[in-house]
């Protein structure tokens, strides 16, 4: 594992991201890493639970695009774990601003990072997702694709590239959030505390910061206690209402969407500001006006 730290203690299977030096920002190993964690932990008999947290000051700043936007994708996560060599030179071709994009090639790499989000949804057992500090971006995937979310109440969640150059590849706002509250939160790329949060239904519970640790665990403790034949069984209950709603076919729309934000005439001078001044203070720029 090259992104995540897998272990098992008891019945819980404890995935953490682990890039803390960068945010735990995802690259393209991380999807597939995390997949192949909740396998293993689908196939342990022992496991009844996962628990899922990030190592460092916060949970997840969303996808590690630093070096790839000031430079205009020629290195598609240029020293950041790109999945293969393939990855690489077909990302970078499809994103250079003087090549013909292909919304095609761009939907097969996205949704190859949703599967690996949404393992967290289908998995058999119950996913708890633990957000201290931050949770934005391509963060909020994985903890919206998560079962239950405790989140600290002074952490911030929200989907920022909304303002430009992204839209939420595993569209799961409003089946999480209601739709008024989905479209309050993309309309204005705004950040939530974990206290709101709670108020809105996102998260089952958002202790302070000091506190967060021991509720998570009492969480975990307490659920993986229920037979695991029970918990496999609600959740695949449960679930089944996000499928009848269209959940698949509104993923389907939100990752061609996410190439098209990526490419319009606001995206390109987006990486354009990025490649001149740097990623940091482009994105410094485009959130200033929603301070």
């Amino acid at each position: 594992m090259k992104t995540l730290d897998y272990a098992v203690d008891g019945r819980v299977a404890r995935i953490t991201l682990n890039r803390p030096e960068r945010g735990n920002g995802i690259t393209l190993d991380m999807p597939r890493e995390l997949a192949e964690c909740v396998e293993q932990a689908d196939l342990d008999p022992g496991v009844h639970v996962i628990a899922l947290s990030g190592a460092g000051k916060g949970f997840c700043g969303g996808y590690d695009l630093v070096e790839s936007a000031e430079e205009g994708f020629a290195g598609d996560f240029a020293g950041n774990g790109a999945g293969s060599p393939v990855d690489a030179a077909v990302v970078a071709r499809n994103h250079d601003p003087r090549q013909t994009w292909d919304p095609v090639v761009d939907y097969q790499m996205m949704s190859r990072n949703v599967k690996g989000f949404m393992s967290l949804f289908r998995a058999d057992k119950p996913v708890v997702c633990k957000v201290h500090g931050f949770c934005v971006a391509g963060g909020t995937d994985m903890a919206l694709c998560s079962d239950l979310l405790v989140i600290a109440e002074d952490a911030r969640i929200g989907y920022t590239p909304a303002r430009v150059w992204g839209v939420p590849t595993t569209a799961l706002w409003a089946h999480r959030i209601g739709d008024q509250r989905a479209k309050r939160m993309l309309f204005t790329g705004d950040l939530i505390s974990g206290a709101e949060a709670l108020e809105w239904g996102l998260a089952i519970e958002a202790p302070p910061a000091e506190e967060l640790d021991a509720r998570f665990e009492a969480l975990v403790e307490r659920i993986a206690r229920v037979p695991v034949n029970q918990l496999v069984m609600h959740k695949l209950l449960i679930n089944q209402a996000a499928w009848s709603q269209g959940l698949a076919a509104t993923q389907a729309l939100g990752v061609v969407f996410d190439g098209v934000a990526r490419h319009t005439p606001e995206g390109y001078g987006f990486q354009a500001r990025a490649m001149e001044a740097g990623f940091k203070t482009a994105v410094r720029e485009r959130d200033e006006p929603f301070a």
